[in-house]
């Protein structure tokens, strides 16, 4: 048995990890800036299960969660950054403020979460992170490009950080979901409120009044939440697990597509070297 810290657990693959966390028969910090959406996870499982109010953005929340953690299960074992909501706009459309928001939910509060549970790990010398991506990193779709950009953002830190946390026996895994049946493209989507006509064909058609694909994505998230407890399972995490046939064949069309224009312009790139 393990004790496995969630953020943002009160709808979608949070919800839906928590739940195969808990059936897997191990212990599970469930978060949500309302705790009450939460409460019945705790209630149902009261020994196992400890629900706690978090805002990843507020540093006070994020050490308190910790603390609590710790009292109530001896620490932690399993970090899961999954507190996110979706944004979209067109790149000269997208709010200042809004887009700072983003990044700190994403990146910022990930980062703050890392930072809190690696001191106990650290000693122990065991551990795992779990950090939800998307596959809209590989597809940087119009319309998500600051989503796709919080996202890259925390890959790269993630890449660093398995390098970093490896020879002390702690494990860093990035995963990429395609679409899934969540609210993310519904309730939890945000968008700009400026619009420009000019990008009405490109990014304006992922606008949230335009979204066709909420209520009918591919990916079951119970599913979702069973792969990823599998993955942390196995002894061996990937640094890199994607989730969902749409990721996949996503995953390797863009990859195919990128090698053969680096073989297209394999010239020009080899043409910079100095002469020697």
């Amino acid at each position: 048995m393990s004790t496995w810290l969630i953020t943002g657990c009160s709808t979608g693959l949070g919800r839906a990890l928590s739940e195969a966390v808990v059936e897997a028969g191990h212990n599970a910090v469930v978060t949500a800036r309302d705790v009450t959406k939460v409460a019945d996870l705790a209630e149902a499982n009261p020994d196992r299960v400890l629900a706690i109010t978090l805002d990843v953005t507020k540093p006070e929340q994020v050490t308190d969660a910790v603390q609590k953690a710790r009292e109530r299960f001896d620490g932690i074992d399993v970090l899961v950054n999954n507190a996110g909501y979706g944004y979209r706009a067109a790149v000269e459309e997208g709010d200042d403020a809004e887009v700072r928001a983003l990044f700190e939910t994403h990146f910022f509060g990930s980062v703050s979460m890392i930072k809190a549970v690696l001191p106990d790990m650290r000693k122990r010398h065991s551990g795992a992170i779990v950090n939800i991506s998307s596959i809209g990193v590989q597809l940087t779709p119009v319309g998500s490009g600051y989503y796709a950009a919080a996202k890259a953002a925390v890959e790269g830190m993630s890449g660093a950080l398995h390098g970093e946390l490896a020879p002390l026996g702690i494990s860093v895994t990035v995963v990429e979901p395609g679409a899934f049946r969540t609210d993310f493209a519904g309730r939890s989507l945000v968008q700009s409120s400026t619009i420009i006509d000019d990008y009405a064909d490109t990014a304006g058609r992922r606008r949230k009044e335009n979204e066709t694909m909420h209520g009918s994505q591919p990916g079951d998230p119970a599913k979702a939440g069973a792969a990823i407890v599998a993955a942390i399972e196995s002894g061996e995490p990937p640094a890199f697990l994607l989730l969902g046939d749409d990721a996949l064949f996503s995953y390797r069309f863009i990859a195919e597509r990128r090698a053969k224009e680096v073989s297209v312009w394999e010239t020009q790139t080899s043409s910079t070297n100095l002469d020697v």
